[in-house]
């Protein structure tokens, strides 16, 4: 199936979503969160497309499809690691309307209720973004020193943790060392997300490097339940949460082409905007392609 063919193929798009006889409890920069019931609640990844934590006004084609898809792969890969928050409900069973399973399909999953913790667990693998920036002003990322000499997009000797804040719709997130995480969840839950955010970034690198990509950078985010087990939740390794580079092109020195919304970025970086709410609108030819990177990157990683 050629990429057309796939565009063609994918639910309606989705810039958000309304269900009857649900209460929505959440709208976040992507996801719309409903309250099933006191177990269960169903997440709707909509083609919202967020850049610099602004939520911008055109939806990108097939994205929650995408979103959802790559991101259940990898939770049923991890589930060995971590338990997650997918359940064997199925979808059929809380959207009844036909016609809303037909929107929402593909783009929904039911999960467990649980409670999420105050942090986003970042593993980086190489040097860029806000890391890169970090690096060239004091020589470490979040308080975590690094040798000097290191390149833009360069590999680090070793995977580092640098956790960061959960922000609301139209904040930003912020960067945090280690003792800030464990003030906000205490050691034994710091130590545990960090060293399973390595792990789960370790495995997910060597799988994505035989499929020719590189994981740059990731974030994963994790809840408790009831009894205090740490369980993975949101996304993880998606287009959204993480750097995909083509290992055929990656060179040390210069920001390579990517396969998330990097591309999304670097179209903004060009205008005159102070990243502030309202976003600017995206041309068709920047939607297209970036539509064709997420489609890409979920046909490489799992075909």
């Amino acid at each position: 199936m050629n990429t057309a063919e796939e565009r063609n193929s994918l639910p309606p798009t989705l810039l958000e979503s309304r269900i009857d006889g649900l209460e929505k409890i959440q709208q976040g920069k992507v996801r719309d969160i409903y309250r099933v019931d006191t177990e269960h609640l169903l997440i709707v990844t909509t083609d919202r497309m967020s850049a610099f934590d602004v939520v911008l006004p055109d939806p990108i084609p097939g994205k929650g499809w995408v979103l959802t898809q790559i991101a259940n792969f990898w939770f049923e890969r991890s589930e060995m690691i971590i338990p997650n928050h997918l359940t064997d409900v199925d979808i059929a069973d809380v959207l009844e309307d036909p016609a809303c399973r037909a929107q929402l399909g593909g783009r929904s999953v039911v999960v467990k209720r649980l409670h999420a913790l105050p942090i986003e667990a970042v593993v980086r693998g190489y040097l860029a973004g806000s890391g890169w920036k970090d690096y060239q002003e004091t020589g470490a990322v979040s308080g975590i020193m690094l040798q000097p000499g290191l390149q833009l997009a360069g590999k680090l000797p070793q995977p580092i943790f640098t956790p960061a804040t959960k922000a609301a719709v139209g904040e930003h997130d912020e960067n945090i060392d280690f003792a800030a995480c464990t003030a906000l969840v205490g050691d034994t839950i710091a130590n545990s997300i960090r060293d399973i955010s390595i792990q789960l970034y370790a495995s997910a690198c060597e799988y994505a490097q035989e499929r020719g990509i590189i994981i740059a950078d990731t974030k994963f985010e994790f809840g408790v339940d009831d009894n205090g087990v740490l369980h993975l939740i949101d996304e993880v390794l998606t287009p959204d949460s993480s750097r995909f580079w083509p290992a055929d092109s990656h060179q040390h020195g210069i920001s390579p082409p990517s396969f998330d919304k990097q591309y999304v970025r670097d179209y903004l970086e060009t205008l005159d905007w102070d990243k502030k709410a309202p976003g600017p609108a995206l041309p068709d030819a920047v939607i297209k392609r970036t539509s064709e990177k997420y489609l890409e990157a979920w046909r490489q990683l799992t075909q």
